[in-house]
């Protein structure tokens, strides 16, 4: 999945994450890989 973030935030390959929406956790995962 491709995301693009709507401000710059420092990531990595194998962070954790979650998305989420009006309080709720809507979705999660971790960092496979960064396009520069």
């Amino acid at each position: 999945m491709d995301v693009e973030l709507i401000a710059p935030i420092a990531m990595d390959q194998g962070l954790r994450f979650a998305i989420r929406e009006g309080g709720r956790t809507v979705g999660a995962g971790v960092v496979a890989s960064i396009e520069k």
